[in-house]
């Protein structure tokens, strides 16, 4: 069960992987056959033996899907690539009650605590939950999610706004809501709405058919509603929606006022009487601190940063950049946002994003290279569902490293250092609510899952007034109407996946504080987080790293205490800026 790595051969450059769209008969032949041996199988080594052929095949299987989303992520408008999303958005449902038909087997196996012993617990966890969550009978109402999901995605990234001299999509836009000028921020953001505004029938559309889709498919399965087949499917076996409703209010009883305070304080900061939604990604009055380089000149002190913390992170940056494994430039018919993803036939992980020249390019990489890095630590596991942990672990790594890379954020930022670890700093605090905020709102949605299209924007405004009172529009159209919500692709594409975030900042947090306290001790206890992958629960994987839950009477509070004693060492000097 150990992951141990091994050194790879000179591993070919990304746009030599070689595509090639699986065969589903075959696929099913070939799995059921392997199936028939596991159950006839006269031990559990020989079992053993069968279950690293039927990885094999899943494995295969994945790194194609994946191949092909990431290729269908960078240019949305190809036919080619739409074709390819589109055959595994028809039989992704497909294979998923394949390998639910193994995890049977696996369940049911006379040798299972001898499997047990040498795959570890959570394997069995895991398979136990998601063969609740799946049966032949949805498979069609699965596919009609994921190719709502992918209509999503590609309206998003179709997305042309004519602004400035100029036709953008919506991270070019984004560019120019920290402008230095006020009255350009806020013709921006009129700007980035109206596409919103305009296509708002269609995304009322895209979402009333998954909120539907999902409460059939949950009740098929016999679940009261939506939620819990989520959490299920999310492999939440530490906590329940009781447990996230207390920690929820824990977040809007001590980070709003907090966040209400720095909203004010930004205000100030900035000298406006009162701080409109157009203002709020712009954090000083000599504006908001920017990389000093382009692209491959991020890339260059990303690399010598990396291979300056450890010889570990070397390695990575090293592999990742000698075979061009990210796609960070923004353009036309690219999918927005920014994700890691993992190819196990060529054992390599896969960073997308969008650079747009804000402070954000540096933020997304060490984000997204904290999930590379992690699953690059796991690519020699041979149970694939411990590449990756539950997302609300995965997301430690990820934020974790934004922390770490504190101390070379001068190689991106020069004399604007303090204000880019200050934004980032108090960012991370203030992203809670809004966090919280987002998790209330698919939990309202799909415990009520029939109320209208006015009545869900209408159920938003008042949850966001709720965790985000600081919120003023200013007469946006699309905004003021409860909208904003709909960019926010989780909830279309992955929903209830976001409330790990929060999980995973408060735990990243911890983490801060350690590396502070001892660098040599935290980056030990970080490196046994990454190896351990999937293999334990979310709260054993707390407990690996050493962290306290985030469950914890108190948790919350110790965070809050330490980083606002923090940035209060700061807020003078930032007000200056």
């Amino acid at each position: 069960m150990d992951s141990t790595l091994t050194e790879l051969p000179n591993v070919m450059k990304f746009n030599d992987f070689v595509y090639q769209r699986p065969e589903m008969a075959y696929l099913k032949e070939e799995f059921h056959n392997l199936l028939e041996e596991f159950r006839n199988a006269g031990n559990a080594e020989r079992q053993d033996e069968i279950a690293s052929d039927v990885n094999a095949l899943r494995n295969n299987f994945s790194s194609m899907r994946d191949l092909a989303s990431i290729r269908y992520t960078a240019n949305t408008a190809d036919p080619l690539n739409q074709a390819e999303r589109a055959f595994f958005d028809e039989h992704n449902p497909e294979f998923e009650g394949l390998t639910n038909e193994y995890y049977k087997a696996a369940i049911q196996s006379p040798y299972r605590n001898k499997l047990e012993q040498n795959w570890g617990s959570q394997f069995f966890r895991l398979a136990e939950m998601r063969l609740k969550t799946h049966s032949p009978t949805i498979e069609g109402l699965m596919q009609e999610d994921n190719a709502l999901s992918s209509e999503y995605v590609k309206l998003i990234a179709s997305a042309r706004i004519y602004f400035e001299g100029k036709e953008r999509n919506l991270s070019d836009i984004d560019t120019f809501t920290s402008s230095l000028d006020r009255n350009l921020r806020k013709m921006a953001m009129e700007a980035k709405y109206s596409f919103f505004e305009k296509n708002a029938g269609t995304l009322d559309t895209i979402f009333s058919n998954l909120v539907k889709v999902r409460t059939v498919a949950a009740h098929k399965l016999g679940y009261k509603n939506f939620i819990q087949l989520a959490y299920d499917r999310l492999g939440r076996t530490d906590y329940d929606e009781k447990m996230i409703a207390s920690y929820r209010e824990k977040i809007r009883k001590l980070l709003v006022p907090l966040v209400m305070k720095f909203k004010e304080m930004q205000a100030q900061r900035l000298e406006i009487p009162k701080l409109k939604y157009y203002d709020e990604a712009f954090k000083f009055h000599s504006g908001n601190p920017k990389p000093k380089g382009d692209k491959n000149w991020i890339m260059q002190n990303a690399s010598r940063m990396y291979n300056e913390i450890s010889p570990e992170t070397g390695d990575f940056i090293n592999f990742m950049s000698e075979t061009d494994l990210m796609d960070l430039e923004n353009r036309k018919g690219k999918a927005s946002g920014g994700y890691c993803t993992y190819m196990p036939d060529f054992k390599t992980p896969f960073i997308f994003s969008n650079f747009n020249g804000t402070d954000g390019d540096v933020k997304v990489l060490t984000h997204e290279a904290g999930h590379a890095f992690q699953v690059y630590n796991c690519r020699d596991f041979t149970i694939p569902e411990y590449y990756f942990p539950t997302f609300e672990a995965a997301e430690i790594h990820s934020m974790t490293m934004e922390f770490i890379t504190y101390p070379w954020m001068h190689l991106f930022f020069g004399e604007e250092t303090d204000k880019f670890i200050y934004l980032h700093a108090i960012g991370s605090l203030s992203f809670l609510p809004y966090g919280a905020a987002v998790d209330e709102f698919q939990h309202h949605i799909y415990a009520n899952h029939d109320i209208s299209s006015q009545e869900r924007k209408k159920a938003w405004k008042s949850i966001e007034k709720k965790y985000l009172p600081h919120r003023d529009y200013d007469g946006i159209p699309f905004l003021e109407q409860g909208g904003f919500w709909q960019q926010q692709r989780h909830i279309y594409q992955r929903p209830f996946y976001y409330i790990d975030y929060t999980l995973a900042q408060v735990c990243a947090f911890q983490f801060w504080a350690k590396f502070n306290e001892n660098h040599d001790l935290a980056w030990n206890d970080y490196m046994r987080l990454c190896k351990a992958g999937g293999s334990r629960s979310f709260l054993e994987l707390v407990d690996i790293a050493g962290l306290a839950s985030p469950f914890n009477n108190g948790s919350i509070e110790k965070v809050v205490t330490m980083v606002e004693a923090w940035l209060k060492g700061k807020h003078e000097k930032m007000n200056r800026l």
